[in-house]
């Protein structure tokens, strides 16, 4: 036997019925404070400093794999990159 219960409400409707807090008012609260934080902080930074903070380890892993490829696909044709630099 089944049963088959449908509620139609509203998410208030449900946290006031099931005794759960209306935590809308923080959250407003919350986001306009993270909202103030970040525009006072990317203010405070010039964009060339935003990219070097914000790239510097993705900018070398790229160039450190960029590196890999070149040195594998000098291996790969059988002369050693060092031995084609010497010619």
């Amino acid at each position: 036997m089944q049963i088959k219960i449908d509620i139609d409400c509203t998410p208030e409707e449900a946290r006031s019925f099931l005794g759960l807090p209306d935590v809308a008012p923080m959250q407003a609260v919350l986001m306009k404070e993270i909202e103030r934080s970040m525009t006072s902080s990317l203010h405070a930074m010039e964009p060339e400093q935003l990219f070097k903070t914000w790239l510097p380890a993705g900018l070398q892993g790229l160039e450190s794999i960029q590196q890999a490829f070149w040195k594998q696909m000098a291996g790969a044709t059988g002369t050693p990159a060092d031995k084609k630099k010497d010619k």
